[in-house]
């Protein structure tokens, strides 16, 4: 009977001590972790709309996949989209909107696509360029070849972003 018994607790001690450890991990590296975040947002930010001071919207207006959206002092807005690529949630881009709601530029949080074929989304300036300028879902597009999914998940990411600025746009820029 000891024989029976004793690996099942011997399993149980192992399985609530990593449990422990898990949640201490966890505990000890979640400030630091988002610290980290809204770092690496506030760059892109940065990156898009140059150095500036920004005030953070506290709403995701009903879109599941806006993370944040950031509006400048002089107008511009800033809103973090996570899209599936070929990877679900691979596309983590920032879509900033000049003071007039058209896009004016695309940077990237985070991109979990596959290298040297999703990652083009972010590599080729030149596909990056045919969504700047665009003010509603009209504009042309052409898919990456090779990165299909990936394209049109970055599509999906603007989309999305110019939907939520153009059913918003007072909300969001009057705070």
């Amino acid at each position: 009977m000891k024989d029976k018994i004793l690996p099942t607790i011997v399993l149980t001690i192992i399985c609530v001590a990593a449990a422990l450890l898990l949640t201490v991990a966890h505990e000890v590296t979640k400030d630091s972790i988002a610290e980290q975040k809204e770092l690496k947002f506030s760059k892109s930010v940065e990156l898009l709309f140059g150095k500036c001071d920004i005030r953070m919207i506290d709403n995701d207006f009903g879109s599941s996949e806006i993370k944040a959206i950031a509006v400048t002092s002089d107008g511009k807005t800033a809103v973090e989209v996570v899209a599936d690529g070929y990877s679900k949630g691979g596309i983590d881009a920032l879509i900033g909107f000049d003071e007039n709601g058209t896009i004016s530029g695309i940077e990237f949080i985070a991109l979990g696509e596959a290298p040297g074929l999703g990652s083009k989304v972010r590599d080729e300036s030149s596909f990056r360029e045919q969504f700047i300028g665009a003010s509603d879902d009209t504009y042309t597009f052409d898919a990456i070849s090779g990165a299909t999914f990936s394209s049109k998940g970055m599509k999906h990411a603007v989309d999305t972003a110019l939907k939520v600025y153009n059913d918003n746009k007072e909300a969001i820029l009057n705070g």
